[in-house]
């Protein structure tokens, strides 16, 4: 039998793709076919209420679970039922609305995007999704996150929106929703403002011409501003960072065990030799070593690389990029990376709207003349600052370099790194800090990656633990909130305690600031180093990313619980909260 399973409107990005997830595991252990299409199934389950938006599912069986309880708790059972529980879909139902909006009921369609891809992508995605739900109004939202675009939304579906919300802190492809009315914000106030920001959306939309002349195109890019387009540059340098680090770490590890794996012993002249095993050889620490160099060679281009596509779209990568291999290669670092990326980006863009040419040249000018030029251009440029550049990064290593003599000062810099980390969760203060240790990851400094991690995971921690020592001052929902935010915690996404901070922020916030701060004081005292951005404490499976292992996860648990002890105790219980509210 042909399983297809489709989400409602309702299920949300994250319980969606995790319902989904099982029914194809439970599928599999039935020995059921999971297909990718409504046509070709014999039944359809829907994953959670409200609308579905796929024609094809008309005339089809369509078995709709909107219990995902029940589904996460027997989804075998599930399946059982689906053939027999499933009705026919008809095109009155109230499953998908159609796409004619003579209803009055308005439609919406957005695209959320965030550096990391992780957590503001998918939260401001549901949030924009409830708030449609509330107004009673139709909703998809596509999600272009760190595994790619999920929830994608079709030509019909586009066609068919009132209005089209881009929630993107980085620079996404716009193209399909051109001559669409669309209202360009952050993941940020997606989430925490989403009302104010579907207001705005219907009065400040205005109709998307993609480079259809220069004076759209520079609004397009004012819009974004000089912080976003760095933002895109750390998206894109992200996973290198993170598959860098962690090879070099695993070549560490496999260091340790050279001992072990030496193993073999021949005679040769009469002499007893230790010979490298057939293992070692094959993936040994310098091969390792070696893909972890080159890995960390090209985060430098593309951090470059991308900050000038954000700036001057497709013509600013090629220069960007060796812009950016030339900043590696005179060893300017990631602030000549930074800079190089700027420049070529608004040389590009220069280029493409004051330089005029013959109209039988015309033609020549994206694909020959600007790549040319500029390219020739950064690349000089490069190699004539790329000296001064260098000094300033070597007096910066040498300051890092000093901090292991110092501990005094290195647990100052932990502290400042940890607060900054929890003074707002995933916004301009978080991510100053978090780019800062991304980016010195790429001149092997690991400590304030240390300090950094560590302290980004006490606010979502902290939370967890005040709901379960203090669970009578807090909502059902709540305490239910608590706990996801445990699990976000221990992955390393702050953004866990944003629902705790945007009821009671004026004392979520100093808590988690105090615990923040303890956390990367106590990180950076105990000299932790961490070879990776990301991954919480799933990361630390890998032999040798962080180091000392106990000091590192002792910080954590001493913030974490300073942080949440101290808001279980301050924090009102709900009605206290509500008489305050009403006095």
């Amino acid at each position: 039998m042909n399983i297809y399973v489709i989400e409602g409107s309702n299920a949300g990005p994250v319980n969606g793709r995790l319902a989904k997830a099982e029914l194809t595991l439970a599928a599999n252990a039935l020995n059921l076919n999971v297909v990718e299409s409504a046509e070709s199934a014999d039944v359809i389950i829907a994953v959670g209420s409200g609308t579905i938006s796929d024609k094809s599912v008309i005339g089809k069986k369509v078995y709709v679970v909107d219990d995902l309880n029940r589904l996460f708790a027997n989804p075998k059972q599930i399946l059982t039922d689906a053939p027999n529980k499933a009705e026919v879909y008809q095109a009155s139902n109230n499953i998908a609305p159609t796409l004619s909006n003579n209803t009055g009921v308005k439609r919406i369609v957005a695209v959320t995007a965030c550096p990391t891809g992780v957590a503001h992508t998918f939260m401001a995605a549901e949030a924009i999704e409830e708030e449609a739900k509330k107004r009673g109004w139709w909703c998809k939202v596509e999600t272009r996150g760190s595994v790619g675009v999920g929830n994608e939304l079709t030509p019909e579906e586009v066609a068919s929106a009132d209005v089209v919300i881009a929630a993107c802190d980085i620079d996404v492809d716009l193209s399909k929703f051109a001559g669409k009315k669309l209202y360009r914000t952050k993941t940020g106030p997606a989430l925490k403002k989403t009302a104010q920001e579907f207001d705005k959306a219907f009065e400040e939309a205005t109709v998307y011409q993609p480079n259809a002349n220069a004076s759209v195109a520079k609004s397009n890019k004012e819009k974004k501003g000089f912080y976003q387009h760095l933002l895109t540059g750390i998206s894109y340098m992200l996973p290198m960072v993170v598959a860098g680090g962690l090879i070099i770490a695993l070549s560490f590890a496999l260091g340790e065990f050279q001992d072990v794996l030496k193993t073999v012993k021949v005679m040769e002249n009469g002499v007893e030799v230790i010979k490298q095993t057939f293992v070692q050889e094959l993936i040994g620490e310098k091969h390792l070593k070696d893909i972890g160099d080159t890995a960390f060679k090209l985060m430098i281009p593309l951090l470059a690389g991308y900050i000038s596509y954000s700036i001057a779209d497709r013509p600013g990568l090629v220069p960007g990029l060796v812009g950016g291999m030339i900043a590696e290669s005179t060893k300017a670092g990631f602030l000549g990376g930074i800079f190089i990326g700027y420049f070529a980006g608004y040389l590009v863009l220069l280029m493409t709207r004051y330089l005029r040419l013959p109209k039988s040249m015309e033609a020549l000018k994206p694909i020959l003349i600007i790549p040319l030029l500029a390219t020739l251009i950064t690349g000089l440029m490069m190699e004539y600052t790329g000296i001064p550049i260098s000094w300033l990064m070597a007096s910066l290593n040498s300051w890092l370099d000093s901090l292991n003599s110092n501990p005094n000062t290195a647990v100052l810099l932990g502290v400042i790194l940890g607060g900054m980390m929890c003074t707002d969760m995933g916004g301009p203060v978080n991510k100053a800090a978090y780019l800062f240790g991304t980016t010195l990851i790429s001149q092997h400094q690991y400590m304030p990656m240390a300090a950094i991690m560590a302290g980004g995971m006490v606010p979502p921690l902290a939370m967890g633990i005040a709901t379960l020592i203090a669970r009578k001052k807090f909502a059902k929902a709540e305490q239910e909130s608590g706990k996801a935010s445990l699990v976000l915690g221990l992955c390393f996404i702050s953004e866990g305690a944003i629902p705790f901070a945007a009821r009671d922020p004026l004392r979520v916030i100093p808590c988690c600031i105090i615990g923040g701060a303890i956390t990367g004081g106590m990180a950076l005292a105990f000299g932790s180093q961490l070879m990776t951005p990301h991954g919480g404490l799933f990361a630390l499976a890998i032999p040798g990313v962080v180091k000392p292992v106990v000091g590192y996860l002792l910080s954590i648990v001493v913030g974490a619980v300073i942080a949440g002890v101290a808001y279980a105790l301050i924090k009102k219980t709900e009605s206290e909260a509500e008489a305050a509210t009403v006095a």
